[in-house]
């Protein structure tokens, strides 16, 4: 059984969201066990409504519900030890579950993880990963909002993370990763990138195949399997990107509503036009991981519907399964094991 902890009192739209997506989990994977973490006045009357949910759930109440705008300090602060995302969380570090899943605010939840969970070690901060759909398949972008201005160590360390999720998640044996550039030569973008692309030449990690610099066009192309940036950019193209799938898709249905003619056309292509809003559909990839912990963690977008947020859920069931946090954890141990140490004094002086 994989045991899945939930925070039922994140994201917009509350428990009758979060639990109707959870309803659909329970249909669709019947080895998921939930831990449910929110206030009873709200989850019980939604969950009593849902009997195949309720058979396979755990209900805990909690006092305080993080609010969707708190600071990660004021939320840290208030909602330690009480709130439902935090008890969601420590489900998984006291064992209780394999992994945490919230449509909560962001930055508390990414402040919440890293206090209870810690980093694993050598790692500085943690990232968030998220799926992308490509031309080719799939990809993995990281990181889209953890860390703004990443220095070349810690893009080394997201390129080893991506590449673990990428092994598990696309049973690739040596993922493909690239690094985010404003070109492909080695001479250009920042001192950072560049020595970050240096780092993992020389690492020669036979876990992955460092394929050098992309550019923006080759997130959807499928350039490489893993596209390593820091969380700024990596932020702007993943909202650039929804928005942009959001916008054809509304161009679309009114082009096809305009005239008598384009409504008769439709019906003839009414396959063809499902099957291109199933790949543009936001809702199927949504969920990022955060990468980096001593747990597994994922992030639900706020705004997402039932469909979302069980997008979600089955994306911490398939990292659960794929075993990733072992996967991660042996592919920094063999990077590790293989980076030169410091120039000792006298070293230094007898190059």
């Amino acid at each position: 059984m994989i045991r899945i902890s939930i925070d039922a009192m994140g994201g917009d739209h509350g428990p009758e969201v979060t639990l109707q997506g959870l309803q659909r989990v329970a249909e669709r994977r019947p080895d998921a066990r939930f831990v449910i973490f929110g206030r009873s006045e709200a989850v019980e009357p939604v969950l009593a409504k849902m009997p195949r949910l309720a058979a396979v759930s755990q209900f805990h109440h909690c006092d305080v519900a993080v609010r969707m705008d708190a600071k990660p300090s004021q939320a840290l602060r208030q909602g330690r030890w009480k709130s439902s995302m935090w008890k969601a969380i420590e489900a998984v570090k006291a064992g209780e579950a394999d992994v945490c899943v919230s449509a909560g605010n962001t930055g508390a939840l990414m402040a919440m993880s890293k206090f209870c969970l810690r980093t694993m070690a050598d790692i500085d901060r943690p990232a968030i990963a998220a799926i992308w759909p490509t031309a080719r398949s799939e990809s993995i972008v990281l990181d889209v909002g953890a860390t703004i201005g990443a220095d070349a160590q810690q893009l080394v360390d997201f390129a080893i993370l991506g590449a673990a999720m990428a092994n598990a998640l696309f049973d690739v044996e040596r993922p493909s990763v690239g690094l985010l550039n404003v070109g492909v030569e080695e001479i250009k973008g920042q001192e950072e990138v560049r020595e970050a692309g240096r780092m993992l030449r020389e690492a020669g990690l036979d876990t992955m195949d460092y394929h050098g610099f992309v550019e923006g066009d080759d997130i959807g192309k499928g350039t490489v399997d893993v596209v390593v940036t820091e969380g700024f950019s990596g932020n702007i193209a993943l909202k650039t990107a929804e928005g942009t799938a959001r916008q054809i898709g509304g161009y679309l249905r009114e082009a096809m509503g305009a005239t008598l003619m384009s409504r008769i056309g439709y019906l003839f292509a009414r396959g063809a036009f499902s099957r291109l809003r199933e790949k543009m559909d936001v809702r199927k990839v949504n969920g990022g991981v955060f990468l980096g912990l001593k747990g597994l963690v994922v992030k639900s977008h706020g705004g997402a519907d039932d469909e979302g947020f069980a997008a979600a859920v089955e994306l911490g069931y398939e990292m659960v399964k794929a075993g990733l946090f072992d996967k991660t954890r042996t592919t920094l141990d063999l990077y590790h094991a293989r980076k030169p140490g410091p120039v000792s004094g006298e070293a230094a002086t007898n190059i």
